[in-house]
């Protein structure tokens, strides 16, 4: 699942993202089968023979990214239940400071091995031991869907404030190459006025000293 951006004014987003996207599937054994969001992103994948099986439309606010996550969750489970996927990796950029951001990896299913002992051991934080209401194969599904549907949310919230804030870079540098333009530009027009202002005096004074003689 690799997540892009369909707007202008962001730079090299879905290039770089591409980039990563094909360095690291070329690392990991198995056929691949790519789904992607956006359209952009979905004709670069292509120019790196990396066709997108099924492509989701990017969320234009926060407050669509929970339907997006809905319908990936839905083909999620459709594929895991036919048998035709294993592994499902999320692919998108992470904001950090200022308007720099990175693409990262995270892989969702199956839960990581890693991450799972680091849970168990973690202390649990109060006296009070949590009970579990319903079966625990219940709960457990319950937990691991709204593991998958947090991790999703915010993949997908990780990328749109990093395509902002590409995007708010992207403008910030064309202004200051107004700004630059416009002082070049008052610059020049001042040195073509004086120029002129100059001429105007030497032909004043050549008219005058040719006068008096």
């Amino acid at each position: 699942m690799v997540f892009g951006s369909d707007q202008g004014l962001v730079g090299q987003f879905n290039e770089a993202m591409v980039d990563f996207v094909a360095k690291t599937l070329a690392s990991l054994p198995g056929e691949k089968v790519v789904w992607s969001v956006g359209e952009r992103l979905r004709s670069r994948l292509a120019e790196v023979q990396l066709l997108p099986l099924a492509d989701f439309l990017l969320p234009g606010s926060i407050n669509a990214i929970t339907a997006l996550v809905g319908q990936i969750l839905l083909e999620v489970d459709t594929q895991r239940d036919q048998g035709k996927i294993g592994k499902v990796y999320v692919f998108h950029h992470r904001p950090k400071s200022g308007s720099i951001y990175s693409a990262v990896s995270q892989q969702l299913l199956p839960l990581d091995y890693g991450w799972q002992r680091g849970l168990v051991s973690k202390k649990w934080p109060t006296p009070m031991l949590p009970e579990v209401v319903f079966s625990k194969e219940r709960t457990l599904k319950a937990l691991v869907r709204e593991f998958l549907f947090v991790s999703l949310y915010r993949a997908c919230a990780e990328s749109l404030a990093s395509e902002n804030a590409s995007r708010l870079a992207a403008m910030q540098r064309a202004e200051k190459n107004i700004d630059e333009l416009q002082a070049q530009l008052k610059q020049t027009f001042h040195r073509l006025r004086q120029s002129d202002i100059d001429e105007e005096l030497f032909d004043v004074l050549s008219g005058f000293e040719a006068l008096r003689e």
